[in-house]
């Protein structure tokens, strides 16, 4: 087979078509990573944007929960600080009805008609507790003769109750202060049992065991209380 060498035109020619061919092949490349990366760039935006909103979203709710919190323990501080202020001023309003009340015990009780029958009754439920022949009687001076007086009615209702006899005696040896209310000790056990009648003593206990009562005829039952006695 016979060659033939190629002009410098048909050289040329060729050289063209191939330039041409590769320039051609070039752009098209181009072209084809301009789109992908048209596209990656589309999808990595598009990621990037979905994050950010999430982060956004994230940050919004947990500022808003911190938020909710902060009102919920503000509410509650106001609340309770409230609920403390109504319950001292409640015991205060209950300290001064007692504390009247005490000083109003001495004078209210000699003074009472029923006085005697009343120390009767406080009497008669140490002999009772006792069960004892012979109990003593602690008291104030001023009121010997009225507890003298009321030892032997006790005396006698207990014989009529219990059918036996017990005596009650005023200790003269060991008189309450003056400055007591009023109400008397009912000794027994050779003196080592002390029955503490006085008025004071009763008022304490009222203090305690009435308490829940007096709060609600004052204040009205409690809603959140639970358990009744």
């Amino acid at each position: 087979m016979s060659s033939h060498a190629l002009s410098d035109d048909q050289v040329a020619s060729e050289l063209k078509k191939m330039t041409a061919f590769i320039r051609q092949e070039a752009l098209e490349k181009a072209r084809e990573i301009h789109l992908k990366a048209d596209e990656e760039f589309a999808i990595e935006k598009s990621r990037l944007v979905r994050e950010e909103i999430a982060a956004i979203d994230n940050e919004y709710e947990k500022k808003f929960k911190q938020a909710s919190m902060s009102q919920q323990i503000t509410r509650s501080t106001m609340a309770n600080k409230t609920r403390i202020k109504v319950l001292s001023a409640r015991q205060e309003l209950l300290d001064k009805l007692f504390e009247q009340t005490r000083g109003k015990l001495a004078a209210a009780g000699a003074k009472n008609k029923n006085y005697e029958e009343i120390l009767k009754g406080l009497i008669l439920e140490g002999m009772y507790l006792l069960c004892e022949k012979k109990v003593a009687i602690r008291c104030r001076k001023a009121d010997k003769e009225k507890v003298q007086s009321a030892a032997k009615k006790a005396s006698a209702e207990y014989k009529e109750k219990m059918g036996s006899d017990a005596e009650a005696v005023v200790n003269e040896d060991d008189w309450l202060p003056d400055e007591s209310s009023g109400g008397v000790f009912v000794v027994g056990g050779g003196g080592k049992i002390e029955l503490n009648n006085t008025f004071e003593e009763r008022l304490r206990l009222c203090e305690t065991e009435a308490l829940p009562s007096i709060r609600a005829t004052l204040f009205g039952e409690n809603k959140n209380r639970k358990f009744h006695d």
